[in-house]
Formats: structure tokens, C-alpha cells, sequence
């Protein structure tokens, strides 16, 4: 596994004077990045929030026997040697839900969290929560031909799982309701990635949910960037 610094995009304070560099360098985001992976999410986030970031690709590296060797550098980094990651001023923060907290709060003017004392702040953290530990597992469970039960493990079948997510999005464009924010952003990815396999049936709101993140300006701009 090899990591290789790609691209630095400045959004913002294009005009950085000298003395300035090395603190802007530490101050940005970086995002540790495998095209067409779980790490693609982010591109699109850190293009919705709109500061400086810097991408690094970690590429693995098939031995003889088809396993991937793994980078001791970069497991330094993810303990697993997994995508995605991120630095941002010094602090390692690595699994999707946690990256997507951090940076919502990291960034309040993106608008893309909800603040401590809001009470939207309840249902945001849920919706972060319940992508990590249900509708993920039991997408790759499903995926993988493994089947649950709501009494044997700690995620619901996934037909539960997308009839709550719609009955939500027909109240409203996002999970949240009128604001966009990065349980969006990862609800959103994984159903564009799903779209049209037997994994996601087809539903009106679901359908049309994809269609609106899918559109986002800077949803086409990481498409066009990062993949």
C-alpha cells in the first residue's frame, strides 16, 4: 500500500502569503482517499464546506497470494489500513460517522451539522449513529448474503431500514428536513452507489432523494475531481 499526495484545492484564501504557508499546511484537511470507495463520500463534504484540503490517494499494493499489503506508514494513520481518514490540525479522526461529526463541527459556517444546545442536535447525532451501526451492516450483510432479525443483532432487515428512510424523506428534501447536512451526505452516497441493484428497490422519494444530492454543485465537482 503506497500513499501519494494528489491534490491541494484552495476554495478559499487563494492569496497566501509566505510566513502564512506552513500554518494553512497544517490547518487544512487532509483527506487519506481510494477513488470509487467509502472515502469518495468525503470529497464531496469537503467540497460542500468549501476551505482548503488536501487529498492523499492511499493506494494498495496485491501481493502473489491476491492479499494487499499494507503501508506501516499509513497504518500509523487507520489502524486497519482502511479508507477514509482524515488529519486536521494535528488530530487523526478515522470511521465515516466520526469524520462526518468532526468536520460539521469543526466547520459551523458550512452549515452542514447542528450546533450543541440545538434540539435538532438529537436527531442529527441519530441519524449519523443509525447509518454507522444500522443501515450500513445490514447493507453489506445483505450484500454478502447474510440475513437478521431485529432480535439478533443490533441492525434491522433492510426493508425496515429503507421504509423508515423514505417515510422521513417525504416530510422533507433531506433527513433533517429543509437543511442539507452530512448525515445527507452519507445516506446519500451509499444509495447513488446502490441504485439500481436489487439491494435498493425502487422507491419515490428515495429515488427522487438521489436525484436532489446527486445534483448538488459540489456533489459534481468531487465526481469530476476524486471519483
Amino acid at each position: 500500500m503506497r500513499v501519494t499526495t494528489f491534490a491541494v484545492a484552495f476554495r478559499r484564501r487563494r492569496s497566501v502569503q509566505a510566513p502564512a504557508r506552513a500554518w494553512y499546511a497544517w490547518s487544512m484537511v487532509t483527506l487519506y482517499h481510494l477513488p470509487k470507495s467509502r472515502s469518495s463520500r468525503f470529497v464531496w463534504l469537503l467540497e460542500e464546506i468549501g476551505e482548503p484540503y488536501e487529498v492523499k490517494l492511499v493506494t494498495p499494493r496485491r501481493r502473489e497470494d491476491g492479499t494487499f499489503e499494507k503501508d506501516p506508514d499509513y497504518l500509523r494513520i487507520h489502524p486497519h489500513g482502511k479508507v477514509p481518514a482524515i488529519v486536521h490540525e494535528g488530530v487523526t479522526v478515522f470511521e465515516s460517522a466520526a469524520i462526518a461529526l468532526y468536520l460539521s463541527d469543526a466547520f459551523p459556517s458550512a452549515n452542514v451539522g447542528v450546533a450543541i444546545g440545538d434540539p435538532r442536535r438529537g436527531p442529527y447525532l441519530t441519524w449519523l449513529a443509525y447509518y454507522a451501526g444500522v443501515m450500513e451492516p445490514a447493507f453489506v450483510g445483505k450484500a454478502l448474503g447474510f440475513t437478521t432479525t431485529n432480535s439478533t443483532t443490533g441492525w434491522a432487515p433492510t426493508d425496515d431500514i429503507l421504509a423508515y428512510v423514505s417515510a422521513t424523506l417525504k416530510r422533507g428534501p433531506y433527513l433533517l428536513g429543509e437543511q442539507f447536512s452530512t448525515a445527507d451526505v452519507l445516506f446519500g452516497s451509499t444509495f447513488a452507489l446502490f441504485k439500481g441493484s436489487p439491494l435498493l428497490p425502487n422507491d419515490e422519494a428515495i429515488a427522487a432523494y438521489i436525484e436532489r444530492v446527486s445534483q448538488r454543485p459540489a456533489y459534481l465537482r468531487a465526481a469530476a475531481k476524486h471519483g
